[in-house]
Protein backbone atom coordinates (compact mmCIF):
# COMPACT_ATOMS: atom_id res chain seq x y z
CA UNK A 1 0.00 0.00 0.00
CA UNK A 2 1.14 3.26 -0.92
CA UNK A 3 1.91 5.28 2.02
CA UNK A 4 -0.42 7.75 3.81
CA UNK A 5 0.38 11.67 2.81
CA UNK A 6 1.72 13.87 5.46
CA UNK A 7 -0.61 15.16 8.13
CA UNK A 8 -0.89 19.22 7.22
CA UNK A 9 -3.11 18.09 4.13
CA UNK A 10 -6.33 20.16 4.29
CA UNK A 11 -8.72 17.24 2.59
CA UNK A 12 -9.46 13.94 1.77
CA UNK A 13 -11.47 12.09 -0.93
CA UNK A 14 -11.38 7.86 -1.38
CA UNK A 15 -13.36 5.53 -2.73
CA UNK A 16 -14.68 3.07 -0.51
CA UNK A 17 -17.31 -0.03 -0.83
CA UNK A 18 -20.51 -0.51 0.89
CA UNK A 19 -21.21 -4.21 1.16
CA UNK A 20 -21.07 -6.41 3.93
CA UNK A 21 -18.32 -5.81 6.34
CA UNK A 22 -16.88 -9.39 6.02
CA UNK A 23 -16.83 -8.80 2.17
CA UNK A 24 -16.10 -5.22 1.84
CA UNK A 25 -14.75 -4.17 4.96
CA UNK A 26 -11.01 -4.82 4.26
CA UNK A 27 -11.25 -2.93 1.15
CA UNK A 28 -12.83 0.08 2.38
CA UNK A 29 -10.19 -0.13 5.29
CA UNK A 30 -7.51 1.40 3.16
CA UNK A 31 -9.56 3.99 1.81
CA UNK A 32 -10.27 4.77 5.61
CA UNK A 33 -6.34 4.38 6.58
CA UNK A 34 -5.93 7.61 4.33
CA UNK A 35 -8.86 9.50 5.54
CA UNK A 36 -6.84 8.99 9.04
CA UNK A 37 -4.53 11.09 7.72
CA UNK A 38 -6.48 14.25 8.00
CA UNK A 39 -6.63 15.43 11.31
CA UNK A 40 -9.73 17.34 12.52
CA UNK A 41 -11.55 18.08 9.66
CA UNK A 42 -14.72 20.07 10.23
CA UNK A 43 -17.08 18.30 7.59
CA UNK A 44 -17.96 14.53 6.97
CA UNK A 45 -19.58 13.98 3.31
CA UNK A 46 -20.63 10.92 1.97
CA UNK A 47 -22.06 10.99 -1.50
CA UNK A 48 -23.89 7.49 -2.41
CA UNK A 49 -26.28 6.00 -4.73
CA UNK A 50 -30.10 5.64 -4.11
CA UNK A 51 -31.00 1.75 -4.70
CA UNK A 52 -34.34 1.69 -4.00
CA UNK A 53 -35.62 4.14 -5.90
CA UNK A 54 -37.26 6.35 -3.40
CA UNK A 55 -37.48 9.87 -2.90
CA UNK A 56 -35.78 13.00 -4.73
CA UNK A 57 -33.45 12.66 -7.72
CA UNK A 58 -30.53 13.99 -4.94
CA UNK A 59 -31.40 14.12 -1.63
CA UNK A 60 -29.80 15.22 1.47
CA UNK A 61 -31.30 15.90 5.52
CA UNK A 62 -32.27 19.02 7.20
CA UNK A 63 -30.83 17.78 10.47
CA UNK A 64 -30.97 15.71 13.18
CA UNK A 65 -28.30 12.73 13.66
CA UNK A 66 -27.69 9.56 12.09
CA UNK A 67 -26.83 6.81 14.88
CA UNK A 68 -24.97 4.07 14.55
CA UNK A 69 -23.73 1.21 17.49
CA UNK A 70 -20.95 3.82 17.82
CA UNK A 71 -22.62 6.77 18.52
CA UNK A 72 -24.55 9.85 16.68
CA UNK A 73 -23.50 12.19 14.25
CA UNK A 74 -24.97 15.29 13.74
CA UNK A 75 -26.22 16.44 10.59
CA UNK A 76 -24.31 19.39 9.15
CA UNK A 77 -27.54 21.66 8.57
CA UNK A 78 -25.70 24.56 7.68
CA UNK A 79 -24.01 22.50 4.57
CA UNK A 80 -27.54 20.64 3.78
CA UNK A 81 -29.10 24.20 3.46
CA UNK A 82 -26.52 25.63 1.50
CA UNK A 83 -26.96 22.10 -1.08
CA UNK A 84 -30.40 22.57 -1.40
CA UNK A 85 -30.41 26.54 -1.58
CA UNK A 86 -27.80 25.49 -4.74
CA UNK A 87 -31.08 24.24 -6.54
CA UNK A 88 -29.37 20.45 -6.68
CA UNK A 89 -30.99 18.66 -3.87
CA UNK A 90 -34.15 18.43 -2.01
CA UNK A 91 -34.32 17.64 1.95
CA UNK A 92 -35.97 14.26 1.53
CA UNK A 93 -35.96 11.05 4.90
CA UNK A 94 -37.22 8.51 2.48
CA UNK A 95 -34.58 8.57 0.47
CA UNK A 96 -32.00 7.64 2.80
CA UNK A 97 -35.07 5.30 5.19
CA UNK A 98 -34.03 1.64 3.59
CA UNK A 99 -30.67 2.55 2.15
CA UNK A 100 -27.40 1.35 3.46
CA UNK A 101 -24.73 2.95 0.99
CA UNK A 102 -24.12 5.84 3.03
CA UNK A 103 -24.13 4.68 6.61
CA UNK A 104 -22.15 1.43 6.07
CA UNK A 105 -19.44 4.39 6.05
CA UNK A 106 -20.43 6.15 8.92
CA UNK A 107 -18.72 3.68 11.69
CA UNK A 108 -15.07 3.62 9.59
CA UNK A 109 -15.74 7.53 10.15
CA UNK A 110 -16.93 7.25 13.85
CA UNK A 111 -13.89 5.16 14.66
CA UNK A 112 -11.17 7.75 13.36
CA UNK A 113 -12.98 11.10 14.98
CA UNK A 114 -15.78 9.83 16.93
CA UNK A 115 -19.47 11.92 16.92
CA UNK A 116 -17.45 15.41 16.54
CA UNK A 117 -17.56 16.06 13.17
CA UNK A 118 -20.72 16.98 11.45
CA UNK A 119 -22.03 15.28 8.20
CA UNK A 120 -23.46 16.08 5.09
CA UNK A 121 -25.17 12.75 3.57
CA UNK A 122 -25.87 12.89 -0.28
CA UNK A 123 -28.26 10.20 -1.48
CA UNK A 124 -27.63 10.07 -5.67
CA UNK A 125 -31.00 8.37 -7.50
CA UNK A 126 -30.23 10.26 -10.74
CA UNK A 127 -26.55 9.73 -11.56
CA UNK A 128 -26.09 10.70 -15.30
CA UNK A 129 -22.59 13.26 -15.67
CA UNK A 130 -25.31 16.21 -15.74
CA UNK A 131 -26.50 15.65 -12.12
CA UNK A 132 -22.91 14.72 -10.80
CA UNK A 133 -21.70 18.04 -12.69
CA UNK A 134 -24.46 20.14 -10.51
CA UNK A 135 -23.88 18.54 -7.63
CA UNK A 136 -20.24 18.79 -7.44
CA UNK A 137 -20.45 22.30 -8.30
CA UNK A 138 -22.33 23.20 -5.25
CA UNK A 139 -20.47 20.83 -2.92
CA UNK A 140 -17.26 23.08 -4.41
CA UNK A 141 -18.52 26.05 -3.22
CA UNK A 142 -20.23 24.20 0.27
CA UNK A 143 -16.02 23.01 1.03
CA UNK A 144 -13.95 25.62 -0.34
CA UNK A 145 -11.64 26.80 2.68
CA UNK A 146 -12.90 23.82 4.95
CA UNK A 147 -11.05 20.80 6.53
CA UNK A 148 -12.96 18.13 4.41
CA UNK A 149 -13.60 14.40 4.29
CA UNK A 150 -14.87 13.41 1.31
CA UNK A 151 -16.46 9.96 0.63
CA UNK A 152 -17.49 8.27 -2.25
CA UNK A 153 -19.33 5.37 -1.54
CA UNK A 154 -20.24 2.48 -4.38
CA UNK A 155 -19.35 -1.41 -5.33
CA UNK A 156 -18.46 -2.05 -8.97
CA UNK A 157 -19.37 -5.00 -11.08
CA UNK A 158 -22.34 -7.11 -9.56
CA UNK A 159 -23.11 -11.14 -10.19
CA UNK A 160 -20.73 -11.56 -12.83
CA UNK A 161 -17.41 -14.32 -12.33
CA UNK A 162 -14.68 -12.88 -10.93
CA UNK A 163 -12.52 -12.71 -14.31
CA UNK A 164 -14.90 -10.95 -16.29
CA UNK A 165 -15.43 -8.58 -13.25
CA UNK A 166 -12.04 -7.49 -13.00
CA UNK A 167 -12.26 -7.24 -16.30
CA UNK A 168 -14.64 -4.65 -16.26
CA UNK A 169 -13.64 -2.90 -12.91
CA UNK A 170 -10.01 -2.62 -13.59
CA UNK A 171 -10.79 -0.32 -16.66
CA UNK A 172 -12.77 1.83 -14.93
CA UNK A 173 -10.41 1.60 -11.98
CA UNK A 174 -7.50 3.42 -14.58
CA UNK A 175 -10.07 5.85 -15.63
CA UNK A 176 -10.92 7.04 -11.26
CA UNK A 177 -7.22 7.35 -10.56
CA UNK A 178 -7.08 9.61 -14.23
CA UNK A 179 -9.66 11.52 -12.60
CA UNK A 180 -11.31 11.28 -16.06
CA UNK A 181 -15.09 11.98 -15.81
CA UNK A 182 -15.95 11.92 -19.11
CA UNK A 183 -13.72 8.45 -19.76
CA UNK A 184 -15.22 7.53 -16.95
CA UNK A 185 -18.76 7.52 -17.96
CA UNK A 186 -17.66 6.11 -21.71
CA UNK A 187 -15.94 2.91 -20.20
CA UNK A 188 -18.79 2.55 -17.46
CA UNK A 189 -21.26 2.41 -20.85
CA UNK A 190 -18.72 0.50 -23.39
CA UNK A 191 -18.29 -2.39 -21.14
CA UNK A 192 -21.37 -2.23 -18.85
CA UNK A 193 -20.30 -2.10 -15.66
CA UNK A 194 -22.71 -2.55 -13.05
CA UNK A 195 -21.28 -0.38 -10.44
CA UNK A 196 -24.22 0.95 -8.36
CA UNK A 197 -22.50 4.18 -7.40
CA UNK A 198 -21.29 5.49 -10.58
CA UNK A 199 -22.57 9.14 -10.00
CA UNK A 200 -21.15 8.80 -6.27
CA UNK A 201 -18.19 8.63 -7.28
CA UNK A 202 -18.01 11.05 -10.91
CA UNK A 203 -19.21 13.55 -8.48
CA UNK A 204 -16.03 12.93 -5.74
CA UNK A 205 -14.04 12.99 -8.74
CA UNK A 206 -15.54 16.79 -10.40
CA UNK A 207 -15.20 17.90 -6.29
CA UNK A 208 -11.94 16.65 -5.76
CA UNK A 209 -10.14 18.29 -8.90
CA UNK A 210 -11.56 21.48 -8.62
CA UNK A 211 -10.22 21.68 -5.28
CA UNK A 212 -7.17 20.83 -6.20
CA UNK A 213 -6.78 16.96 -5.86
CA UNK A 214 -5.04 15.96 -8.96
CA UNK A 215 -5.00 12.41 -9.70
CA UNK A 216 -6.08 9.01 -7.88
CA UNK A 217 -4.61 6.08 -6.74
CA UNK A 218 -5.90 2.48 -6.54
CA UNK A 219 -4.82 0.98 -3.06
CA UNK A 220 -7.50 -2.31 -2.94
CA UNK A 221 -9.19 -4.04 -5.55
CA UNK A 222 -11.04 -6.98 -4.44
CA UNK A 223 -14.25 -9.07 -4.62
CA UNK A 224 -16.74 -11.30 -2.76
CA UNK A 225 -15.57 -14.07 -4.11
CA UNK A 226 -12.11 -13.53 -2.02
CA UNK A 227 -14.26 -14.32 1.09
CA UNK A 228 -17.09 -16.55 0.24
CA UNK A 229 -15.32 -18.49 -2.32
CA UNK A 230 -17.76 -18.31 -4.90
CA UNK A 231 -16.26 -16.84 -7.96
CA UNK A 232 -18.58 -17.51 -10.56
CA UNK A 233 -21.05 -14.57 -9.06
CA UNK A 234 -19.20 -12.00 -7.28
CA UNK A 235 -19.26 -8.20 -6.85
CA UNK A 236 -16.41 -6.37 -7.35
CA UNK A 237 -15.08 -3.64 -4.51
CA UNK A 238 -12.42 -0.97 -5.18
CA UNK A 239 -10.69 1.49 -2.47
CA UNK A 240 -8.95 4.51 -4.31
CA UNK A 241 -7.93 8.01 -2.94
CA UNK A 242 -7.36 11.31 -4.71
CA UNK A 243 -3.99 13.35 -4.00
CA UNK A 244 -2.31 16.36 -4.67
CA UNK A 245 0.72 15.12 -6.32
Amino acid sequence: MPPAPPRDTKMVAVLAPHAGYEYSGPVAAHSYLHVSSLRDPDILVVVAPNHYGIGSGVATYREGYWETPLGRLRVDSQASKALVEAGVASFDHDAHRLEHSLEVQLPFLQRIYGDKVPLLPVSLLFQDSETTEAVADALVEILRGRRAVLVASSDLTHYEPAEVAKAKDLPLLDKVTKMDVDGFYSTLERLQVTACGYGAIATVMRTASSLGLRHGELLKYANSGDTSGDNLQVVGYGSARFVSQ
